[in-house]
């Protein structure tokens, strides 16, 4: 009797690891490719580098062009357009497969997700501010400081140990940003202690996803799934003590104004005062829908090429591509509202930009 149980035992035993063996482990399930195009690095790096400027220029136009100074209206409708697209590319097809390996429960969302996106939104929304006082260029230069405020958030919570490699790239990008600042000619105490908020929020940001979500894979469109209803919440929270309903006034009057010069247009009457009112000696300025929508289009489009950036080429190449972008930038926005960068500042933005790679390459380590 002992013996047959004994054998049944074993059997079954044998069995379960069996079983085991035909089931992938988490890590490899979570590697494992899903339904979707793959692109080379010659060919997703110049799309990501066009996309990754164009928002930034775009927004830089709609603040300082436009006149339409409301960042943290155009962050909310960002995250607003990013929550519902990415809810449509869930069902029509595989490109949010991954969000299926990251389940969300109620002690997650309050542990994890809100806390972040706390810090996503007020990054979001002072990284944005910092436009309406400071120049494209110097903001993409002061951006090159980042590593070093992770470091020492690190460093302070004893994440992780100073080494003397790390406290020379902490002096090589801190010392470049110095030299930066020093030669820009436009400073602004405002716009540089609002961008040092946002790079401060971004660093606390990156650090707290390394420890609450450890082990988690999610690409940047999953994380946007994740992230953008939640932040776009948050921000509906902020405007009313910020810009007020001032934003929502003049986009609805913008759109009644199109669609009264269309109409106008199609009855072939002329409209004296279809698209600009004035208020004192300066004119509100006229957000089309037209604008609003490739504004929010060109954002959404830029995670998408950001799924397809990563795993396209090794971590020096997406690096370089990334510090390729920033000096294309920072010439562009030089040619196309004709800023001026010295000297001085090229000087120091290549130091940081070295100190900046060289962290990259470390692995912060």
């Amino acid at each position: 009797m002992e013996k047959r149980e004994l054998e049944k035992l074993e059997s079954v035993e044998l069995e379960e690891v069996r079983q085991s063996r035909d089931l992938p482990s988490p890590a490899t399930a979570a590697q494992q490719p899903r339904n979707r195009a793959r692109f080379s690095a010659a060919t997703i790096i110049p799309v990501w580098i066009v996309l990754s400027s164009g928002v930034i220029i775009y927004n830089n136009y709609l603040y300082n062009t436009v006149n339409f100074k409301y960042p943290v209206f155009l962050v909310t409708w960002h995250l607003t357009f990013a929550a519902i697209g990415t809810r449509i590319l869930q069902r029509t097809t595989h490109l949010l497969d991954g969000a299926k390996d990251v389940p969300v429960s109620k002690d997650m969302f309050f542990r994890s997700i809100l806390p972040i996106g706390l810090l996503f939104s007020g990054s979001l929304i002072l990284s944005n501010t910092a436009y309406l006082y400071l120049s494209v260029a110097y903001i993409q230069m002061l951006k090159a400081f980042t590593p070093v405020a992770i470091l020492l958030i690190t460093w302070a919570t004893r994440i992780s140990e100073p080494s003397r490699k790390l406290l020379l790239i902490v002096l090589m990008i801190s010392s470049g940003v110095a030299v930066t600042s020093k030669g820009e000619r436009f400073f602004s105490w405002i716009g540089f202690i609002i961008q040092a908020g946002g790079v401060g929020f971004e660093a606390t940001r990156l650090v707290l996803i390394q420890i609450l979500l450890h082990g988690l894979k999610m690409d940047p469109l999953v994380s946007l799934h994740l992230y953008a209803p939640v932040c776009a919440l948050i921000n509906l929270c902020v405007i009313p003590f910020t810009e007020g309903m001032e934003p929502f006034r003049v986009v609805w009057g913008s759109i009644i104004g199109s669609y009264s010069h269309a109409m106008s247009a199609v009855s072939g009457e002329v409209a004296s005062n279809a698209t600009v009112s004035i208020v004192g000696e300066e004119a509100t300025p006229h957000i089309t829908p037209f604008l609003l929508l490739t504004n929010a289009l060109l954002a959404f489009l830029l995670n998408i090429a950001a799924v397809f950036l990563v795993g396209a080429g090794s971590g020096l190449v997406l690096t370089l591509a990334g510090v390729l972008k920033d000096v294309l930038l920072v010439a562009g926005s030089v040619v196309i509202w004709g800023g001026q960068v010295g000297t001085l500042q090229a000087l120091g933005y290549s130091i940081a930009l070295c100190g900046l790679v060289m962290f990259k390459m470390s692995g912060g380590k």
